[in-house]
């Protein structure tokens, strides 16, 4: 466990080291707002009628920013209906643009849709001419509207033009606003570099703005757009930069919302001391109650998440006094859901707030959902009343009410509650021993995952969304389900796609992005390849084996999770090659019992030549070619490869005589990097051993020229001998050049940008130099997620720093091999691992497992 509050540092000290909170932002609503600076500008040029239909647009954006979307809607559809009747087409047109906004809160996304177009019809025929600032917000909405429904093209050209006519209206505010859309437009689009240069070329902007309450908004509002980027270095600077300004001016309005996203920031980074720091300011720094309050449920909900009872308790009597004097509004509604899930966290719960009063929130909440017509907070309340009723053993009341939340979420075809809601009900039934229909929930719940696919944190910033809490064990648990009592082929097959879908939904969500399409099957690319599934559950350690014209077969270790995983942490940590070799031999063949002996006293699976591994949790830290099986590593058996599922990239074979190769390195030390006195050899011998159409070593290898040589070169081959680093977040994972690193998202479109029609991706890369994230268990992710990003068919790479000689040594091997003709990449990597352990001083697993294949081994 972390120790919380053993390092409570002071705020100055801990600003200098966090990053922002991932979020995805619905474009419409940036921090300032665009859609409701515009509601106050566009409203005093527009309205100039009767003083009753100036109070009902009021009335209705009052009801919009209490969260009261459903009593917004009705009054300002009224509003439109009085303006067409008044023959004031300005101010229905302003009424249906306020209107779609109520309504995308309300996920009525046609009804939004037509809201928007509607009122773009009548800015084209109004009389007199629409103020620039009107036709600037309305297309700002349709903007934010058709981003949020894929269509990211169409969404880009609404922007620039809103940017047009912000500034035409000289709102240099709205007009930033709108760049930054741009470039979360242009990021779903692919162009990240572009994307990137933006976004700089928009802070550079800010800077050089004076300091203002507008330029505290923008920086706070940029700053959140990067992170949920992936760019968490600047979004940091970003929003430190908008804290200090905040500060110096005073504007204590913003200063509690910028800690609070710090603290979001901090926790998202597992640091709850800092987390702490940041959210105890924000409460001393909130201007208001509401701020005040939500600042104070954040300390509660860390102190639950890290099991701080000691501080959780007294806090927890003081908000359910204040979180039930609340009048309704989605927020107070979500703070009570929020409360409640939190309090369930703590030990003995029922003795720090009576359950009765508990249950009478949950009642109070579904009240008021139902009387502000908001069917989304409803629908979650429900949710969570019924999980209250099964926490306390109630069971036909909870799936009563779990069974309405979920009716209520198909009604709105809200996924995201439908994924929820689902999955408690399966709890429910699985509890109950109901397996059929518990698995008929689950599966629901599942499909309403890959519906989403998106980052799932950012599906409802109001209700807690977390990716390992509430999306990996629904496909966990229901693999489980499935494999009860000798499971059919059927069930096989169903758990076979659940542990690839499960690998899919882990890299969209590191990805940030759905990214990932179906390619083709695994077991039909290589009749000789027999893959392998393993999952850690919480009962066991199940594996199931799929080789092409076999019927799938499995095994189960009868094992808890926390052994399995400790077993696997003693392995990882054994590979030193300072350890006691006797320890790593006997741990290697536990592991080596658990996945491949099941699969070697099959007789159909007896003429594998090459294993497919589709690893999960701490199994990716183990190099499976150093299994040990107490006479030979497993890379002495059979060719050895890793592969994030379904999504293997069709391809054939490296033809000997076609291997055209960009060869890269830096050897020098470079940007707090040490040298790498091997790469200059390394990067010669290979150049001297392939056809390498450019060479490229130390200062001569910067992003623009890399990117000039693939692009415009008919290389196949990319060899990068640079220091690079796989982490589980985004941002940590890069690769060195010489002026700078390169990220996921930007070496993914630098590879795919080929001017050459016939050679669109990238047959190999290879990455020599890298390492894993020091501390982080699934630093793995980031080499599955660069591996899949890049486009590059296969992927050769490191997951650790190995000694030149040893790197060296391999890597010649590796590429005299793939030139010998019918030897495919996997054979190659097999053949030279062999020749380091059989030929060299590096004959220790940590010197020639650390090399790994991701992906085609064709």
């Amino acid at each position: 466990m972390i120790y919380l509050f053993q390092k409570r540092r002071w705020l100055y000290i801990s600003l200098s080291f966090l990053s922002l909170f991932a979020v995805v932002i619905l474009p419409l609503f940036w921090s300032i707002n665009p859609a409701t600076a515009s509601l106050k500008k566009s409203s005093t040029i527009a309205i100039e009628k009767a003083d009753l239909n100036v109070s009902l647009l009021n009335q209705g954006r009052e009801l919009y920013r209490q969260g009261r979307f459903a009593e917004a809607a009705n009054v300002w559809q009224t509003g439109a209906k009085q303006y067409q009747i008044q023959n004031d087409t300005l101010n229905q047109a302003l009424s249906l643009s306020y209107l779609s906004l109520a309504q995308q809160e309300l996920q009525q996304l046609d009804n939004s849709q037509k809201s928007v177009s509607k009122a773009l019809e009548l800015l084209k025929t109004a009389k007199p001419t629409p103020h620039a600032i009107i036709w600037a917000q309305v297309l700002n909405q349709k903007a934010g509207l058709q981003l949020h429904t894929g269509k990211a093209n169409a969404a880009l050209e609404s922007w620039k033009q809103a940017q047009k006519y912000y500034e035409q209206a000289k709102d240099n505010v709205g007009s930033l606003g709108t760049q930054i859309n741009q470039a979360q437009a242009l990021q779903n689009m692919g162009f990240y570099r572009r994307s990137r240069k933006q976004l700089e070329a928009i802070n550079k902007k800010l800077k050089d703005m004076p300091d203002s309450q507008i330029k505290v908004s923008a920086l706070r509002s940029l700053g959140v757009t990067l992170q949920s980027m992936g760019i968490s270095k600047e979004s940091q600077d970003v929003l430190i930069q908008g804290y200090k300004i905040a500060k110096k001016i005073k504007a204590d309005n913003q200063v509690s919302s910028i800690l609070q996203t710090l603290g979001k920031t901090a926790v998202d980074l597992e640091d709850p001391d800092d987390a702490l720091v940041f959210f105890e300011e924000a409460e001393k720094a909130a201007s208001n109650s509401q701020d005040k309050l939500q600042s104070r449920l954040k300390q509660f909900k860390l102190f639950a998440d890290y099991g701080v009872n000691s501080h959780a308790t007294p806090l927890a009597p003081q908000l359910f006094r204040q979180l039930n004097e609340l009048p309704p509004s989605r927020t107070s509604l979500y703070s009570r859901i929020n409360y409640i899930a939190a309090l369930n966290k703590l030990e003995n719960s029922s003795q720090i707030v009576p359950l009765n009063n508990l249950g009478e929130m949950l009642a109070k909440t579904v009240k008021q959902a139902r009387q502000i017509e908001d069917k989304q907070a409803e629908a979650y309340a429900l949710k969570q009343w019924g999980e209250f009723y099964r926490f306390t053993g109630q069971f036909s009341e909870a799936e009563k009410l779990t069974q309405q939340s979920l009716d209520i979420a198909r009604q709105l075809q809200s996924d995201d509650i439908i994924a929820q809601s689902a999955w408690e009900l399966g709890r429910l039934h699985k509890q109950r021993n109901h397996n059929k229909e518990a698995i008929a929930n689950y599966t629901e719940a599942v499909n309403a995952l890959k519906a989403i696919r998106t980052d799932l944190v950012a599906v409802n910033s109001d209700v807690q969304f977390s990716f390992r809490e509430s999306v990996e064990p629904v496909y966990r648990e229901l693999v489980g389900l499935l494999l009860e009592d000798k499971p059919t082929q059927n069930n096989l097959v169903q758990a076979r796609d659940l542990i690839e879908s499960l690998q899919i939904a882990e890299l969209d969500n590191f990805l940030r992005e759905a990214c990932l399409d179906k390619a083709e099957q695994i077991d039909k690319i290589d009749e000789s390849a027999t893959v392998v599934y393993p999952i850690i559950l919480k009962e066991g350690l199940a594996v199931i084996y799929s080789k092409a014209g076999e019927q799938l077969s499995y095994s189960i270790i009868n094992k808890s999770q926390s052994e399995i995983e400790q077993t696997l942490r003693q392995l990882s940590g054994a590979l030193n090659p300072v350890s006691d070799i006797r320890k790593r031999n006997i741990l290697s063949q536990q592991v080596y019992d658990w996945l491949i002996t099941p699969l070697e006293n099959q007789p159909n699976l007896k003429d594998t030549k090459t294993l497919v591994f589709v690893l999960d949790g701490l199994l990716r830290n183990i190099p499976m070619s150093a299994l040990y099986d107490g006479e030979q590593y497993l890379i002495e058996k059979y060719a050895v490869t890793l592969s994030p599922g379904l999504q293997l990239m069709k391809g054939a074979s490296l033809k000997s005589n076609n291997i055209k190769a960009v060869v890269a390195g830096i050897s020098e030390a470079r940007s707090g990097f040490s040298s790498l006195p091997g790469v200059k050899s390394e990067v010669k011998q290979i150049s001297s051993q392939v056809n390498s159409t450019s060479t490229l070593l130390n200062d001569s290898l910067t992003e623009a020229t890399l990117s000039t040589k693939v692009k415009n070169g008919s290389a196949n081959v990319v060899h990068l001998a640079t220091h690079g680093q796989f982490s589980s977040r985004l941002d940590d994972t890069f690769l060195l050049t010489w002026d700078g690193q390169i990220n996921i998202k930007e070496l993914s479109e630098l590879l795919r940008n080929r001017q050459s029609r016939q050679s669109r991706n990238i047959d190999l890369l290879v990455l020599s130099a890298c390492d894993t994230a020091a501390g982080d268990n699934r630093a793995v992710l980031g080499l599955a997620g660069l591996a899949v990003k890049s486009g590059a068919r296969s992927t050769v790479a490191s997951l650790w720093p190995v000694k030149d000689k040893a790197t060296v040594a391999l890597m010649n091997s590796f590429y005299q091999n793939l030139l010998k003709p019918g030897t495919t990449k996997a054979e190659a990597l097999r053949q030279a691992q062999i020749e380091v352990m059989k030929n060299t001083d590096f004959k220790e697993p940590f010197f020639w497992s650390a090399f790994v294949l991701v992906g085609n081994w064709q």
